[in-house]
């Protein structure tokens, strides 16, 4: 079972030494009564003909709101759903979140179906909010602007219109957009006195920072997916900081070719080939174990139901859709005795059951790890350890895809950066 990490403060390097992450949180947040907070949220939940499928996100946001809510402020919550692209699209309505955080929080979620976000409606029932009450704005992508921050001078008075909602407080709650600079994460913070994170931040900044910048060795990361090319920053920061670096999924390809492997079908992305033989070389210079699949499952089409073989080097004509049993015991075996895993990227094609044993095989194996910190870093590995049933088995899941990668990446997060240092 993995352990919690017992740092109170949120602090860790980012960019080596350049960047102490030390920030304020709601904690710090004093004299809140009659005052109203702006909250940015995290709502992007999926939705199925106006039904959330998936209420993971609200949950993630209950704490901070509560904590908000017991000392009296009035607040105000926003977040982007989808990809409206400025367009008031029902679909993409905000409108369902209320209920459920009516639901869970046991007070009146407030909704204004005001497709310019920040219109006189909205303006008055944020004035005339009362201590303890709610009100959630539509979508904040309803409006073009709120992606341009930065590059249009209308995103400016939109981030301005955002702040005049609220008593100049605003609390960063969305790491899933941390890695975006928007109007409602970033531009806000021009306009307002106070900014803070939220608890659902604060909890990624620990354990995505303290993992990477400070961890209890042996360091073991797990990178797989289908492309290198996404990764790329990734497996250059880390191999600056791990022990061993594990590859598998449709990325591993790449890799294998570049050593003069025999691939068949199966992904892999010729303008990279240098680069992964530069990351084989740096690994070794930096005595880090770099491995790489020693056999593969190996499919005729791209489906469940295909003709399927375990080999050690894939014929031609098919293609590597899984590590194949040989990986898995040696994989298995690097693992043993971890003290910090950061896992990002499945094994193989684990949608299809007959290609998800490498999947289900590490996953099993990180979850069994004593007395270490598992973080799962975005993404489908996330859907990967939820669907396999291991996911309260791991430290940390994160709930950023973009925002974890570029974390890992070692990049600043601009969600991050714009909230006030302790």
């Amino acid at each position: 079972m993995g352990r919690a990490l017992c740092s109170p403060n949120v602090s860790m390097t980012l960019k080596g030494e350049r960047n102490m992450l030390n920030k304020k949180t709601v904690d710090d947040l004093k004299d809140l009564q009659g005052k109203k907070v702006l909250v940015r949220c995290d709502f992007n939940v999926p939705l199925k003909e106006g039904v959330i499928q998936n209420y993971n996100r609200i949950d993630g946001a209950i704490p901070t709101i509560k904590k908000l809510l017991d000392q009296g402020a009035k607040v105000i919550l926003c977040s982007h759903l989808g990809k409206p692209k400025g367009e008031p699209v029902p679909e993409m309505s905000l409108a369902p979140v209320a209920p459920a955080l009516s639901e869970r929080l046991g007070v009146e979620v407030k909704f204004v179906d005001d497709p310019k976000v920040t219109g006189p409606e909205t303006q008055k029932v944020a004035a005339e909010l009362k201590d303890g009450e709610v009100l959630l704005l539509q979508n904040t992508r309803y409006r073009i602007e709120e992606t341009k921050y930065g590059k249009d001078d209308n995103a400016e008075s939109y981030a301005k219109e955002l702040a005049d909602l609220c008593d100049g407080i605003f609390v960063n709650d969305a790491f899933g957009t941390a890695h975006r600079a928007h109007c409602s994460n970033v531009g806000v913070t021009k306009y307002t006195n106070t900014n803070v994170v939220g608890y659902l931040m604060e909890k990624e900044i620990k354990f995505l920072g303290q993992a990477v910048e400070n961890p209890v060795r042996p360091f073991v990361a797990i990178l797989g997916g289908a492309k290198v090319s996404d990764k790329i920053n990734v497996i250059n920061n880390l191999l600056d900081k791990v022990d061993t670096l594990i590859i598998g999924g449709g990325m591993a390809y790449t890799f294998e070719k570049a050593q003069g492997e025999e691939i068949g079908n199966s992904l892999c992305e010729e303008d990279k080939l240098d680069y992964a033989l530069e990351m084989i070389k740096k690994a070794e210079e930096k005595g880090v174990k770099l491995l790489l699949p020693v056999d593969h499952v190996e499919g005729k089409e791209f489906s469940n139901d295909t003709e399927r073989k375990v080999v050690d080097v894939i014929d031609a004509g098919w293609s590597g859709f899984d590590i194949g049993p040989k990986t898995i015991a040696l994989y298995k075996a690097a693992l043993e005795g971890a003290k910090t895993v950061v896992w990002n990227g499945p094994m193989g094609v684990f949608e299809f059951s007959n290609f998800a044993e490498g999947t289900l095989e590490v996953c099993r194996a990180v979850a069994d790890l004593q007395d270490a910190t598992t973080v799962i870093g975005g993404g489908d590995s996330v859907n990967a350890v939820k669907r396999l049933g291991f996911a309260d088995k791991m430290t940390h899941i994160s709930t950023g895809g973009g925002a974890s990668l570029e974390f890992l990446e070692g990049k600043e997060l601009p969600g991050v950066a714009a909230a006030d240092n302790k």
